[in-house]
């Protein structure tokens, strides 16, 4: 079929639109193909370049992503060949790729060859420090802003650039291979890649900065990534996983107003829930359980599915959460989950009976700069009447908040109890 040149303006908006959904998926397959980061990712570039000059003259191609790979790996051959002239020890290596001796790109849709997850292992090798894994995968693989990477990682962007620059060496000086383990070393990688999936979803289902609430197209690739997992190693946390990011997303359409703005779990319309996917979820966190062999992704999806059962907000069964709760916080102890505990004896017991534990954890200082904290310690203020501690709180997680509309929800609770005070 001859393809139809397409207007500048239109060929441009082909070309965004392709960038954003499909860019990291290219540039996966590109390290394959080139086997070193920085080349691949200027080789992307040039291809996204290269489609900008020829798509509106020639057309959008039939499979874009075919050809922006192409054209990306001859272009990364031409980097080679370049450096050549300088170093003759990339004579050979710019030979061998472009007279066939590297793969072809793989771009069938074969979950088990899919480029990107094979990445993320990639980088999970045990050969790199556990954070430097995940900051590389989020930053190089998932497409994460260095700045988004350090609020997940709560660090600074500077360590965070630092760890990725030498993970890369690393990998390149040790000729770490581009793909999936056989199966007896997946167990090695397998709990910093489960946590590279969820720090990317969590990205998506509540966005650490911007103007919107959600990235659906983090979320949407998250999941993705976990069937991808489940169909590859079908083990109690990868199941436990995928059916914990069904369920929170199974809420998305009820979590924000029309207008963008933020609506609370107690306030949604669980009619506008996903109920596909909170039955898909449902099934999966009950198969995982049932192993016994499961862990914290598990018992968060155990939680979210108590959530998913109830009929009404008042209908939730707290009890049986803070139960949960207990179990995760023996699993996993951390600051975090030790707040959403303190949140649910809250509803279960009373404002009172969480804010003695939330003071508790807020003197030892790990959530400090964790804006949730100062929100969650406003809002149980705010149920007692002290109006004075609560807008104290919520100007606190004011200051950290980097997201519109959790800021404009903020800004109405601090207006609501200045009022009152």
């Amino acid at each position: 079929m001859t393809k139809v040149p397409a207007p500048e303006s239109n060929a441009r908006a082909t070309i965004e639109a392709i960038y954003r959904t499909e860019s990291r998926r290219v540039f996966a397959t590109l390290i394959g193909l080139l086997g070193d980061f920085d080349l691949a990712e200027e080789a992307l570039h040039d291809a996204f370049v290269a489609a900008i000059d020829r798509w509106p003259r020639d057309g959008v191609p039939r499979n874009p992503r075919a050809w922006l790979t192409s054209v990306g790996r001859f272009k990364g051959i031409d980097a080679i060949r370049r450096r050549a002239r300088f170093a003759g020890s990339h004579a050979r290596v710019a030979e061998e790729l472009g007279y066939g001796v590297a793969p072809p790109p793989r771009l069938d849709d074969n979950p088990l060859e899919d480029d990107r997850l094979r990445l993320i292992f990639t980088c999970c090798h045990s050969a790199l420090s556990p954070r430097a894994r995940i900051a590389l995968t989020l930053r190089e693989v998932c497409g994460l802003t260095t700045e988004e990477v350090a609020r997940s990682l709560f660090t600074t962007p500077v360590a965070v650039a630092r760890q990725i620059v030498r993970a890369k060496a690393k990998i390149r000086d040790a000729h770490i291979p581009y793909e999936v383990p056989r199966q007896g070393d997946l167990p090695d990688r397998l709990d910093t890649v489960l946590r590279v999936i969820y720090l990317v979803f969590t990205e998506g289902y509540a966005a650490s900065a911007g103007g919107s609430h959600t990235r659906p197209r983090l979320s949407d690739e998250a999941i993705r990534l976990g069937r991808l997992l489940a169909e590859l190693l079908p083990e109690p946390e990868v199941t436990g996983l995928l059916a914990l990011m069904l369920l929170q997303e199974s809420r998305c359409p009820a979590r924000t107003s029309s207008e963008g703005d933020l609506v609370l779990l107690e306030a949604q319309d669980r009619s506008r829930w996903d109920r596909e996917r909170i039955d898909e979820g449902l099934e999966l966190v009950e198969r995982a359980l049932t192993s016994r062999a499961f862990g914290p992704y598990t018992l968060q999806a155990a939680i979210a599915a108590v959530h998913a059962e109830a009929a009404s907000a008042a209908d939730t069964d707290w009890n049986q959460i803070v139960g949960i709760y207990d179990v995760l916080l023996r699993v996993e102890p951390s600051p975090v989950v030790e707040l959403n505990r303190a949140v649910a004896i809250a509803m279960r017991d009373g404002p009172e009976a969480g804010l003695v534990l939330i003071d508790a954890l807020m003197i030892r200082g790990e959530l400090e700069n964790y804006h949730l904290a100062h929100a969650a310690r406003a809002d149980l203020a705010r149920r007692l009447g002290r109006s004075a501690e609560a807008a104290e709180h919520y100007r606190r997680a004011l200051g950290l908040a980097g997201q519109e509309p959790e800021r404009r929800f903020l800004v109405q609770r601090l207006q609501e109890v200045s009022e009152c005070g």
